[in-house]
């Protein structure tokens, strides 16, 4: 077993100094009225981001009470999402810029339905639209083959590694899923997988495939005890360090292995997402199956798929030339 690596210093979000600043007591109190809402602790968090950035434009424009902002202030912050630039000069994307604008919208009418302010400024507040997008990289059965027999190369970590890929490629589940897995979520007699509070805090029960199930058996039984910290916890994958996988320290394990199998392609957990619904869609699973495996609410974002596929087979039919174009005969059906 190698030695765990010591933890590195990741580059840490932005952080605004914004507790002088009087909108900050609303943030707290709406930050804990979400929570006992029931709202995911990742909702509560993109919320608190999103509103810390927005009180920090706030205090710099001399902004320090609720009742100070207006639709046209709202209207002005709008604007600067829009032409803001990051660091390395792109623009935040449309549904970063809707992201924040609905935090905000949130905030304010929370602050209106408990009287803090006589109306809600963002009521009318516009949103970007945001399209919906077909995935752009998809990962062949042969690029999967190929990300899959680098982890051979890592001894006993590479079969965490496998165990990891393979459960995100069989299961199609999200990386957030993938990490909060327990060892008690699995029952690899029968091949399935209960994934606790996905997206939207909606639970699911999933078949997993005989090979993950392999892997993983032999990750728990082998290399799991070595790795993990009393007192375990139950997760299923531990990193270097014995703790659970955190933030986007899975992303950066598959993307370690992308590099290694020479695969060019942007994103890492979530391409093994986009491979396995594809794959299914081809081999002739049913979409509503489909969507119950990746826990889609809407059948609309599991229907993307049909259309790559569709996008799939127009190209491989361009590449093939038929007989009748070879011979320049045109072949009449009989009426009937």
């Amino acid at each position: 077993m190698p030695r765990r690596k010591a933890r590195r210093d990741r580059p840490k979000a932005p952080v605004y100094a914004i507790d002088h600043n009087g909108i900050a007591p609303y943030l707290r109190e709406f930050l804990t009225w979400s929570e006992s809402m029931n709202y995911s602790a990742q909702t509560v968090k993109d919320r608190r981001y999103a509103l810390t950035r927005f009180i920090a434009w706030c205090d710099e424009r001399g902004l320090t009470r609720p009742q100070d902002i207006t639709k046209p202030i709202l209207e002005r912050y709008r604007r600067y999402l829009y032409h803001y630039r990051k660091n390395n000069g792109k623009p935040l994307g449309f549904s970063t810029q809707a992201s924040f604008l609905h935090a905000i919208k949130a905030f304010f009418k929370w602050l209106a339905q408990e009287n803090h302010i006589l109306y809600n400024p963002a009521s009318e507040l516009d949103v970007p639209r945001v399209h919906r997008q077909l995935p752009r990289h998809i990962l062949n059965h042969a690029e999967v083959e190929a990300i899959l027999n680098q982890t051979s190369l890592n001894g006993e970590i590479g079969v965490r590694d496998r165990a990891i890929i393979e459960t995100l490629y069989s299961t199609g589940m999200r990386r957030m899923e993938c990490q909060n897995l327990t060892l008690y979520d699995l029952d690899l007699e029968q091949g399935t997988v209960l994934i606790r509070e996905g997206k939207g805090k909606k639970d699911r029960y999933i078949p997993i495939g005989e090979r993950a199930c392999a892997w993983i058996r032999k990750y728990v039984e082998d290399v799991r005890p070595a790795l993990v910290l009393e007192p375990d916890e139950g997760y299923v994958f531990i990193s270097d360090l014995g703790t659970p996988f955190r933030n986007n320290q899975l992303s950066d394990l598959v993307k370690k292995y992308l590099a290694r199998a020479g695969i060019d392609k942007p994103g890492a957990c979530h391409l093994f997402r986009h491979a396995m619904a594809t794959q299914m869609l081809e081999n002739g699973a049913d979409i509503r199956f489909i969507q119950a495996m990746l826990g889609h609410a809407d059948l609309s974002s599991t229907q993307v798929y049909t259309q790559v596929s569709i996008k799939k087979l127009k190209a491989s039919r361009r590449c093939t030339r038929s007989p009748i174009r070879r011979t320049g005969a045109i072949q009449r059906l009989p009426m009937r």
